[in-house]
């Protein structure tokens, strides 16, 4: 009896173990890959979003790949994502995936997304007229490292100014988005370098006025805000590395060329998302500060891994293989 009842514990224990086997593979499910992109949800990830909306991702991957998707609110987050392979590919700013490429090169830009997008707001009662008068001031940033904060760093030494981080006397404050406002009203801070559509959101609603629109702050037009990052694990899969781009290049060609009928997907996307929907006036003022693109700029994303190493967040800024647009060009 007893060898019976062994026996039966073990047979069990067996099947038990076999059945949690089966999904060990987190890349599959039910025989079919699966694919999580991941984003921001926030215009300036348009990009993708469209691409969801249109089902473009869907249609190029095809019936046996499974997507599924991962939202985040800042670039440190996406990367660590990407480094325990919640995300496989997706939308960030460059400023994280150089930091992260630094210290791990197993992570690649394969695709431009927005440029421009990124503003220098001035607070109401802050007496700031111009970048010098930023000296000794308290600037937004939605994160330490975060392409806004490489951005802002570029325009402070432009005057000869320096975080205080690096024995300057700008402070800078990290701060999400969402939150600057009422930093704003408040008076907790005296500017706040951030995206669209937070740029038009402080100026509404916290009467600031802009120090540098998106065409002059940082590099311009050309400042890659966003591009589209992937992991050497998803890269060795060249039909679907194929696969995404082809959907992303769709959506990019779809955004100029629709415009409105974008703006309209994007306010529905974000409102499912969030429960809260986009101002209309919001999201066209955001729209005429950036531009989709597929391209990459590889000087400016150079340049800004130099300003990262200048703060100290990467040893090195040596980012010789980190872009890699090879797929782009093979994608139809």
């Amino acid at each position: 009896m007893k060898k019976t009842a062994l026996a039966l514990i073990l047979a069990l224990l067996t099947g038990l173990l076999a059945a949690c086997g089966g999904n060990s593979d987190s890349g599959s499910s039910g025989g079919k890959k699966e694919i999580t992109i991941g984003y921001f949800p926030n215009l300036t990830h348009i990009a993708t979003i469209v691409a969801l909306e249109k089902g473009y991702f869907k249609d190029a991957f095809g019936k046996d790949v499974k997507i599924n998707t991962k939202t985040v609110n800042n670039g440190g987050v996406f990367m660590e994502a990407m480094v325990t392979k919640a995300i496989d590919v997706g939308t960030v700013g460059p400023g994280p995936v150089i930091n992260r490429f630094v210290q791990d090169p197993k992570y690649r830009i394969i695709s431009g997304a927005v440029n421009g997008g990124a503003v220098l707001v001035a607070a109401k009662d802050s007496k700031i007229s111009s970048l010098k008068d930023l000296d000794g001031k308290k600037v937004a940033i939605p994160v330490i490292g975060s392409t806004q904060d490489v951005m802002l760093r570029k325009a402070l030494d432009s005057v000869g100014l320096k975080p205080k981080t690096n024995g300057g006397t700008v402070d800078l404050h990290p701060a999400a988005p969402a939150d600057t406002a009422a930093l704003f009203n408040q008076k907790a801070v005296d500017a706040a370098a951030t995206q669209e559509p937070w740029g038009y959101i402080l100026q509404t609603q916290a009467d600031g006025k802009i120090l540098l629109d998106w065409d002059k702050f940082a590099w311009g037009k050309d400042s890659t805000n966003t591009v589209v990052a992937a992991s050497d694990d998803f890269l060795k899969n060249k039909d679907q590395v194929k696969a995404y781009l082809s959907a992303h290049k769709k959506a990019v060609d779809f955004i100029k060329a629709n415009p409105d009928e974008a703006k309209k997907l994007v306010i529905k996307h974000l409102k499912d998302l969030t429960g809260k929907a986009l101002d209309e006036k919001e999201v066209d003022a955001a729209f005429e500060h950036l531009q989709v693109t597929t391209d990459v700029n590889e000087k400016v994303i150079k340049e800004m891994a130099k300003i990262s190493k200048e703060a100290k967040y990467i040893k090195e800024d040596n980012i010789d293989g980190l872009v890699e647009l090879k797929y782009l060009k093979e994608a139809k």
